[in-house]
């Protein structure tokens, strides 16, 4: 039996000709993630293990981000473990204030990320990297203490759904719009532990941006991990990043799926996720009802990079912020930040009546540079929108692209990019 992508980077990982879906299997780790919230947990583990360091200190990235710069004594303290934990260990890639980002922005942009890599971090939205063909997935604190520890992990061979994405999407279409469509389809349990295997003539005609949004949000239809093939636009981003040679692991032709999805990006249409679950999508065209804001969010580590500024910039420029709406943008990392600067956008969000931040995660998980009051909505480009995610519990989050964020925004309420 074939064995999908997935299932042949595990396999050679583990040290195996082969794998199925099911399989317990211990798999070599090349890099080992944490952050400022869930790092503090895994180090303070790793002291109850007793260990004499990490297992490579080239292997592990430390990216303080969710309440960086900090924003109360508690973060500063959380911080501050991890700043003496890279110290003492001297891990290579610690990302202090300055040079960090959002963490899932920030490792791809600095080449730790490539093809064909087994990477595991303690946060869920890890499963980004499968944009240039790697398997990444998010663990437990725990996890991420034995993953620094032995440079290992276990893991259950997932089984696997196909996606073949078919056709040029229409103007305006993005990643957001095709993984909010999917998940759509197929709810926030269609792919429980399943590797979303994502293929297709379509995907010629998506950004490596768009494709690390789609990977981003596999976790949101409870995937295992979300991969791409590694064609020729991804081995040069790879090879503009990182000074690695990727490993190119394809799919077998008789590889076992559990289903096939095919999905027309012709037809899509801008797509909205509405409170309190991603799952729940309308098209700008089902939505019937006015849904007047109060903020909009464009960032986080699912539509913080250049083309997602790019896009809202080109929607927001010479325009205004409706009256009583926040704009909140967000560039995923310092070079985003410096790029958008050069590139005139910063400009074009201010002068339209918007604030720009520092990379951060912060409002994405109600952390703060943007926490909701009651009753408040908010149209956001990040990738959850449960029940108080970003504050106070009667809040509303509706999930959307850069295009209809900023959109939203000019309008004041949920808007099409059509309509500016």
């Amino acid at each position: 039996m074939g064995m999908t992508m997935t299932q042949k980077i595990l396999a050679a990982h583990a040290g195996l000709e082969s794998v199925v879906a099911g399989q317990l299997i211990e798999a070599d780790l090349d890099l080992v993630l944490g952050n400022d919230i869930t790092s503090p947990v895994a180090i303070h583990e790793m002291d109850k293990m007793k260990v004499d360091g990490v297992f490579n200190k080239d292997k592990i990235a430390l990216v303080p981000d969710h309440f960086v710069p900090n924003k109360d004594i508690k973060s500063a303290e959380h911080c501050k473990c991890v700043r003496e934990f890279a110290r003492k260990n001297e891990i290579t890639n610690y990302f202090e204030v300055g040079q960090m980002g959002i963490e899932h922005a920030l490792l791809p942009e600095k080449g730790l990320t490539i093809a064909g890599d087994v990477i595991i971090g303690a946060d869920s939205h890890t499963c980004t990297y499968g944009a240039v063909g790697a398997f990444s997935t998010g663990v437990g604190s725990t996890d991420m203490a034995a993953g620094m520890a032995t440079g290992k992990a276990w893991f259950k061979v997932p089984s696997a759904i196909k996606f073949v994405l078919k056709n040029k999407p229409a103007k305006w279409i993005s990643g957001k719009d095709i993984i909010l469509h999917i998940i759509g389809l197929i709810g926030v349990d269609g792919a429980l532990y399943k590797s979303m295997e994502f293929v297709g003539d379509g995907i010629a005609y998506l950004t490596m941006d768009d494709r690390f949004t789609i990977a981003n949000m596999a976790i949101e239809a409870g995937g295992k991990n979300g991969i791409f093939p590694v064609d020729e636009l991804c081995l040069n981003y790879i090879k503009e990043h990182s000074d690695r040679t990727p490993v190119i692991y394809e799919a077998d032709d008789d590889a076992e799926y559990d289903e096939v999805i095919e999905i027309d990006l012709s037809k899509l249409e801008p797509t909205v996720a509405f409170p309190h679950l991603p799952e729940n999508t309308k098209t700008i065209s089902e939505i019937k009802e006015e849904v007047k804001i109060d903020q909009v969010v464009i960032g986080s580590c699912t539509n913080g990079r250049m083309d997602d500024l790019r896009i809202a910039a080109k929607l927001l420029e010479d325009k205004k912020v409706a009256d009583g709406i926040r704009l909140i943008v967000i560039p995923g990392t310092q070079k985003i930040y410096l790029q958008a600067m050069e590139e005139g956008l910063l400009k074009t969000f201010i002068e339209a009546g918007g604030v720009v931040s520092t990379p951060t995660c912060g409002p994405c998980l109600g952390g703060y540079m943007g926490v909701l009051a009651e009753n408040e909505r908010c149209v956001s480009t990040t990738n959850r929108n449960f029940i108080g995610r970003m504050g106070h519990i009667t809040s509303e989050i509706y999930l959307a692209s850069p295009a209809v964020a900023a959109a939203s925004a000019i309008m004041g309420r949920i808007a099409s990019p059509e309509e500016v």
